[in-house]
This record gives C-alpha cells, structure tokens and sequence, in this order.
C-alpha cells in the first residue's frame, strides 16, 4: 500500500510539473497603489495570455491576446525577444473636463514578441483599478502593410455577469453574459456580485470599430470585428486600447471615464485661442429665428446659437452647397449681430458636404465669422470612416472652430488629441425617447466613454414634447448636471419666443458645462444617479430615478468647512409643475428626498 501511495504521489507531482512547464511566466506588474495586479504568461509555447488581479482576485482570468494576420504562420509557436518597463506621473490641468485636474498614474509592461514572420509587441498600462492593452505592429523590410483578419483579444469572466447590451442610440438590454448574441458597443458594463467590469477603447484613429461577441468557452468575451471583413495596417502600426475597468460599486465606474482621455495623445498642434464650452439653442431657417435665438441666448447665458439641417439645401443632395446659405438665411447680418452680443454661429453639415467641400469650408467658415461645425451622419463604423474623422478632426481642431460630431460616431479620448472636438453624439438622447431606465444606465455605460450632446427637449407652455420626454422636468433639469458634455444642445425644438416659464428653465442659465470637480454621491445602474460637479465657488447636484421612487437623503460632506451656503432646489409638483425652494446648508448637511419615479432633483448651491 505505502508503494502504491508513493507511487500515486510521484506520478501527480510529475503531472503538475508537466503542465506547469507548459506555462511560462513572462510580467507581472503592480498598479502604483498595488491593489490591481496584472499576469503574462505564454501557454504552451503558442498562447500568450494575461490576467487581471484585483484586492488577490481574479477578475478577468487568463486570456487570450493576440492579432492574426492574413499571413501563413510557419513556426512552431511565439517567440518572445524581451519585455521593457516603463513607469508614468503625469498631472494634466484642462478646462474641458469633469475634472480640472487628471492624475495619470500608471505602469507599463511592453512586450515585445515574433509571429508569423513579424515583429509584434503588447502594451499593458496598469492604473488603480484598471488596466489598459494594445497592439504594435514593428516596420517590416519587405512588407509596407499587412490585413489584420481578427483580433485574438479575449476577457474570461469568472463569475457570472449581467451586460447592459447596446449599439450607439439604441436601448440597453440587461442580458446574461452567456446569453450574448450578436455584439454589443464599448464601453460595456457588466454587473455581477459586488463587481462592476466596464470594457471599453481608446484612442481609435484610424481602426475599424470593434464590438464585443461572447467567446468561445462559457463566461467569456472577445473583440469582433463587425462591420469590416478585416483591418489594413501600415506599418509600423498601433491598434486601438482595450481597457478594463474594475468597481466594487456602480458608482465607482465613473473613476474610469477619463480613462480614454489618458490613454489618447496629448495634442500637437500649437493654437492660440481656446475652445469655449457653453450652450446653445437650435434656430429655425430662417435670418428674423437667427435674432431671436440670439436675444434669447443672451438673456440665458448661452454662448451658441446652430443652423441645423437644410441651411444650405437638401442635407442629402450633392448639388446643395455648404458654401452659400439658402436665401431665407442672411448669415452675413446673423453672424454680425452675433458677435454684437457675444453669441457665436455654430452650422451643420452633412458627410456628403464635408467629404466634398471640408478644405474649402473651414477658411471661408472662419471668414464669415463661424465659431463651429456640427457633422451629420458621419462614418463612425468602418476604418475609412473612423480615418476619415481622424483627418477632418484635425483639420478642424487647427483651424480653431468647435466641433460636435452627430450620430453613430462615439468617442475614445481624441477631445485631449483635438481639443477643439468638444462633444459627440452616440447616444440616444432626447431625439429619441429614451426613458428613465435608459437615462440612469447612461451614466455607467456610454458616459464611461466620454461627452455625449444628450440634445434636450425642455417643455414650455405651448409645447410639451409630449413626444421626445419620457422624464419629468425635473429630470430634464438633473440631466444637464448628470449627464457630461462641455457644449450642451438646450432646447433642441424650442423657439425662443414660447419659453416664458421662466422660472422653470432659470437652472439652464446658470449650470455650467464644464467642471473643476466631479463627485458620484449615489447610485445603481438602471435605478438611480446622484452626481455632484463644482465649478467656481458654486455646486450643482443633479438626481434622477428610473422607473421606480428614489427615497434617500443626500450629505453634503464634500462642502468646505465653516462656510454657509443656500441651496435652491428644483424638483417636481403635481401637475407637471416645478417646485423651487431656497434654505441655508453647511458641510455635513444631510437632505432628505423623495424623488418620483421618472423623476429628478436639480440644485444649486451657493456660497454665502
């Protein structure tokens, strides 16, 4: 019997040094705070794989990286030539953000490996609580490009996980992870048992763009390719990030919103003015609307007016000619009577315009006195589309003019490449009915990925928009707190002349865009959002729940000490009215709410 044992043991020792030697350790290496770890290894001599290590638990188990080339692999398995370190402390100061500032901290690992005759290299950049990966493609002597066919790039989940399933202003979908069919959009959140996983991209600039497909095992995700067959690359080439954001709470998402930002390139291009955040309202066709979205801008506080759609034709017809307005338009005497009272022109163009005419427009557009292009209908999907945008984003970041992009284009941390590229669409905004559990998924899913001009649809008494509003006003009015863009579109249907509630809509006139200091008080994703933002000495705070009632009370720790304040709130009445109420706080306040379902809680605090 004792042979028999020591037989047993000698035969599972050697089993597990047998598959242990199958694997080969190549990195491992710490976030600057230590809590997120990451592991490379190379199974079986062909599979490089990582995992993702959080608090000493595997939150993304061993994967698999990768890039399969439309090139016949003749060796045997990878190659690895060496690795590189790398580690970054980096303070950014914008005036753009949700944050003045932006530490960004991380450590990097390069490694640099041979497949299939090239020369290849991973990058992994670990931060506190995410981790960030992308692929090199090194110049080749006989070859000036290559076709990418897939993306190997894979996240095993080892619990089970709910994703919230979407494409760009479509609704979400909360499905089980290995219910999964077809792709869903990056970001995508996932929420399981005490953990919140966003994946998501950065820095795209000429890649086609990816979704996420379930794999090929149980619990486990991969990039797909879904509207290119394959990606050409031109050597030497960088792919796209990958990122992986990890939150023990829904709220703790956010920390990873500007992750895209610090992964982007710092911007180049030297430009003597800067952009200017603010709002704008939508005029009519026509020179006498033009006036009076001015005066009404004026009185708000708004920087922007825009001519949509059809200011220079049939948007869709390639004989309509972004160079000269449609006779009903005087741009010349708007655009004077604009900057008369510092209220810029912002114009709309369609793909067809701008693919025609963009060389064109811009100088004559800053000749005419034109403060923005919004673009409509853009490419977003294909990698001509997204090269295409990366060339006319710069172009029109050099040119100094503002730029919003509409649509199905979403953002990657390109507004730090371009600063001038102030918001974007890819979202389902107020255009398009989004109801109050779409409203608070937003914010722990697409608003992971950057702004998103939301396009809001207030009521006023001769219109109710009964339509386009699926929230109360209230919400409505939390929103534009909650849901981030430095260039915000109010009043998207609205004429000037029918708003005269003004005590309803006197919160669009002093919340600002943009923002020294974020907070994310409270929240679930699909229930309920509290979002606390300073700018200046001032605090907005913005509150909006989903399909059931919020109760709750909300401490205003984040106050400075010994100060006073008023707070003014905004929050809904019977009969689709607004409440408004003023009354003294301090640091440690506590305020007690009740928020109706659909509904929300707007407030301003002041100090003094």
């Amino acid at each position: 019997m004792k042979k028999i044992i020591t037989a047993l043991a000698t035969l599972l020792i050697c089993n597990v040094l047998t598959a242990f030697s199958q694997v080969k350790e190549i990195a491992h290496i710490l976030s600057p705070g230590a809590d997120t770890k990451l592991e490379v290894a190379l199974f079986a001599q062909k599979q490089l794989k990582y995992r993702v290590i959080k608090k000493g638990e595997a939150v993304i188990g061993w994967s698999e990286l990768g890039l399969k080339l439309n090139l016949p692999d003749t060796t045997t398995g990878l190659k690895i030539s060496g690795t590189t370190r790398y580690t970054h402390c980096e303070k950014i100061v914008t005036q753009l953000g949700e944050n003045q500032v932006i530490y960004n901290n991380y450590n990097q690992v390069k490694i640099n490996y041979l497949s299939q005759g090239f020369n290849l290299a991973v990058v992994f950049r670990v931060f506190d609580g995410s981790v960030a990966l992308r692929y090199l493609i090194a110049a080749h002597d006989k070859q000036k490009e290559v076709n990418i066919l897939s993306e190997k790039t894979e996240f095993k989940l080892p619990q089970a996980y709910t994703l919230y399933q979407y494409h760009q202003e479509s609704v979400f979908k909360p499905i089980p992870l290995d219910s999964l069919t077809g792709s869903s959009d990056l970001p995508s959140t996932l929420a399981g048992n005490n953990s919140y996983i966003s994946i998501g991209e950065a820095d795209n600039t000429g890649y086609t763009k990816a979704e996420l497909a379930h794999g090929l095992t149980k619990g486990s995700l991969q990039i797909a390719f879904t509207k290119d067959k394959q990606v050409n690359a031109v050597l030497p080439f960088s792919s796209p990030w990958r990122t992986i954001g990890i939150s023990e709470t829904a709220t703790g998402l956010h920390y990873f919103s500007e992750l895209p930002y610090k992964l982007a390139h710092p911007a180049v291009s030297q430009i003597a003015n800067t952009p200017l955040a603010g709002k704008l309202i939508r005029a009519q066709l026509d020179t006498q609307s033009g006036f009076d979205c001015i005066d009404f801008a004026q009185k708000m506080n708004f920087q922007y007016i825009m001519f949509d759609a059809g200011w220079y034709g049939p948007e869709r017809s390639a004989s309509s000619d972004p160079r000269v307005p449609i006779q009903a338009i005087d741009m010349e005497r708007v655009v004077k009577y604009g900057q008369q009272h510092g209220v810029g022109v912002i114009l709309y163009l369609n793909y067809i315009a701008l693919q025609k005419h963009l060389d064109e427009i811009l100088p004559l557009y800053k000749k005419w006195g034109i403060k923005g292009i919004k673009f409509g209908f853009i490419d977003g999907l294909t990698q001509s589309g997204t090269k295409w945008l990366a060339t006319a984003m710069r172009k029109v970041n050099d040119s100094g003019l503002i730029l919003n992009i509409h649509d199905n284009y979403k953002p990657t941390g390109l507004s730090r490449t371009f600063p001038f590229l102030l918001t974007q669409e890819g979202v389902r905004g107020d255009e398009n009915s989004p109801d109050a559990f779409h409203t608070t998924v937003l914010p722990y899913t697409r608003f992971l990925a950057g702004a998103a001009d939301f396009t809001f649809c207030f009521p006023n008494p001769k219109q109710q928009f009964a339509k386009n509003l699926k929230v109360s006003k209230a919400q409505q009015l939390a929103l534009t707190v909650i849901n981030f863009s430095p260039l915000q579109s109010i009043f998207w249907y609205g004429k000037p002349k029918d708003y005269t509630n003004w005590d309803e809509i006197a919160f669009f006139k002093t919340v600002p865009t943009v923002w020294d200091r974020s907070i994310y008080l409270q929240g679930e994703i699909g229930k309920n959002i509290c979002v606390a933002r300073k700018n200046g000495k001032k605090w907005f705070i913005g509150s909006a729940a989903g399909k059931d009632e919020w109760r709750g009370s909300l401490s205003l720790d984040f106050l400075d000490e010994g100060k006073s304040y008023q707070a003014t709130t905004w929050e809904d009445a019977g009969n689709q009215k607004l409440s408004k109420k003023t009354f003294s706080v301090k640091k440690g306040s506590s305020l007690p709410f009740y928020i109706k379902p659909a509904g929300g809680l707007a407030i301003e605090i002041t100090p003094g």
